[in-house]
């Protein structure tokens, strides 16, 4: 580990298991499962839980939840795709022809909810416990309540710009209000949030799996997903989103399930250098996890440690090599179930000596660069999107994140998200239905465009590293399109600076933002780069002479994410925690 660096909380240690969350109650019932015996999977699906009561104005129960999982016993390593897809009605048609080409906020944005299934999932497949004993910290704290921190008491405030809409009409939003404004105000810091009808929803999926028909585990687990994807909780989500005008069905709800599949991979540096057996696995391309690996690719080829850590040279190539990451993105990422992606040519070597040789040393590209081909890489053939055009507006980040290590050798990386600002919450049952329609493209020929049954690509992306063959270190952030770019830095932080997990959080970052970002309406700031003002003012004006568009930022910015990491060290049976005080992220282990 790098001596001499300062870091603002302590490094946590432990030697029998580990969490780091997000939000510093989703941590404590994380280790509460831990503590009773529950493997990495158990406290992750708790936790997640947890951090969708905790954190709404970033997470929903009935939003998305992208888990990688390694399952020590059967030697499997997962994703578990939990992303929703949009209803059979949907088309791009009807935003054109209502809307004039725009997505409104609102129902019309709806996917079908994927979070439960991906925890239930994860649960049913690899954990040990049931669903009423994981979800029972959340239980607690939807029933009792919690203070409100000044982290959520200023999300409140922000996003009531969205949900007061049309001249004071709240009509829309009255279930939202009604929990989180009451009497038409923001709940204040230190205000008990009650969320006594998700509570309530917990409770029906407990009896549910209390009634399971068939015995075992997994038969209770299976009648609590029944209830929600097919039963009466299924039948009042479609009542809601339907009486808003929305196009979410009984079929599409009965008809879905998340996918479990093996995640994408690369060997970082192959077994030629002093970061030898370094594997690192990202979800599918229908989210943005490959982005970390492709940048990772790239810069493997460089001289990083040479040019030191978050020097002019450092921090340049790493922008530029983020930014021919994001191009193909671009061009090429969606759901693969409706075309092909050419995942192969992406993460080759190959690919990515030819990528790295665009980047000039000394000069910025000014623009999101043109797509390369991967095809030449590997079989098959395809075309990329088009170059896009510049667009006005925000640069939108949400989400939160979960990881969980246990004594058995399990890991568990999570990304769970979806806020209660972007569709209102469901009378009753205390959760938002997934708005994730907001991250699809309304142009047919674009690799995410919307159509029905297809999922919008992915913003959360949750990542896990291995070292000789297990695993080592879990770890991801919430940020929309900064997730890539901070997860890559703190990765690099301890694979080539021997930074220990919380120094590598704690250093400050840099950010393009020279792509079109993934929330509608995808905002385009060609050359745009924040960075934090703790990075070097001689850097930066480095920076800017080679052409970057600096915008400095807040020393401490949470538009830079919130990372958590775990890192295994077997050499000395150790783990160790990190965990971002850029927002309420805590690690905790024994």
């Amino acid at each position: 580990m790098a001596l001499g660096l300062r870091s603002y909380r302590p490094l946590v240690g432990g030697t029998t298991h580990m969490v780091s969350t997000g939000h510093y109650l989703a941590t404590a019932a994380g280790y509460r499962i831990l503590e009773q015996g529950g493997n990495a999977i158990d406290a992750g699906v708790a936790a997640g839980i947890v951090i969708n009561v905790t954190l709404p104005q970033y997470t929903s129960f009935g939003g998305v939840a992208p888990i990688i999982i390694h399952h020590a016993e059967s030697g499997d390593t997962r994703e578990i795709s939990g992303l929703g897809r949009w209803p059979g009605e949907a088309s791009i048609d009807y935003f054109r022809r209502e809307h004039g080409g725009d997505m409104p906020h609102g129902v019309m944005r709806t996917v079908t909810p994927a979070a439960p299934d991906a925890w239930l999932t994860a649960l049913s497949r690899y954990g040990t416990m049931t669903f009423e004993q994981v979800v029972t910290p959340a239980l607690e704290l939807a029933e009792g309540g919690f203070p409100i921190p000044a982290t959520l008491h200023r999300a409140l405030v922000s996003s009531g710009d969205n949900i007061i809409l049309d001249e004071g009409d709240t009509s829309q939003w009255a279930s939202t209000m009604r929990i989180f404004y009451p009497g038409g105000r923001a709940l204040g810091i230190g205000d008990l949030l009650v969320q006594t009808d998700l509570a309530r929803t917990f409770r029906r999926l407990i009896d549910a799996e209390r009634s399971g028909a068939g015995p075992g585990r997994e038969a209770g687990i299976r009648a609590a997903r029944a209830l929600f994807y097919q039963g009466d909780i299924a039948e009042e989500m479609v009542a809601f989103i339907r009486s808003q005008g929305g196009w979410l069905s009984m079929d599409d709800l009965a008809g879905f399930a998340v996918g479990v599949d093996t995640p994408p991979m690369i060997d970082y540096r192959g077994a030629s250098s002093a970061s030898d057996g370094i594997e690192v696995y990202a979800c599918g391309p229908w989210c943005q996890g490959p982005t970390n690996l492709h940048a990772l690719r790239i810069l493997e080829g460089c001289d990083l440690r040479g040019m030191g850590h978050n020097s002019a040279d450092y921090i340049h190539t790493v922008l530029e090599a983020l930014k021919l990451a994001f191009a193909d993105r671009h061009a090429y990422y969606g759901d693969p179930d409706f075309g092909d992606v050419p995942m192969a040519g992406l993460l080759s070597r190959e690919y990515a000596d030819v990528r790295r040789r665009e980047i000039d040393p000394r000069r910025a590209n000014p623009e999101m660069p043109d797509a390369g081909n991967p095809w030449a890489h590997q079989a098959g053939s395809g075309r990329a999107a088009r170059q896009p055009e510049p667009v006005a507006g925000p640069l939108s980040a949400d989400t939160s994140y979960i990881c969980a290590v246990d004594r058995w050798g399990n890991a568990f990386s999570a990304t769970p998200s979806d806020g209660f600002g972007g569709v209102p919450i469901v009378p009753g049952l205390g959760f938002m239905v997934s708005a994730r329609g907001s991250q699809s493209w309304l142009d047919a020929d674009h690799p995410s465009s919307l159509a029905p049954g297809k999922r919008p690509r992915l913003t959360p992306n949750p990542a896990l590293a291995f070292k000789d063959g297990k695993p080592w270190l879990p770890f991801g952030t919430p940020g929309g399109d900064v997730q890539p770019q901070s997860m890559v830095q703190l990765f690099l932080n301890v694979a080539e600076f021997g930074m220990d997990v919380q120094q590598a959080i704690e250093a400050p970052r840099a950010s393009t933002w020279s792509f079109p970002n993934s929330f509608w309406p995808h905002a385009y700031r060609p050359g745009l780069v924040g960075i934090e003002s703790r990075i070097a003012p001689s850097v930066v004006d480095e920076l800017r002479k080679r052409g970057h568009d600096v915008d400095v930022w807040n020393e401490w910015t949470p538009r830079m994410g919130s990372l958590c990491a775990i890192e295994v060290d077997r050499e000395r049976g150790a783990l160790f925690g990190g965990a971002d005080l850029r927002r309420d992220a805590y690690a905790m282990g024994r």
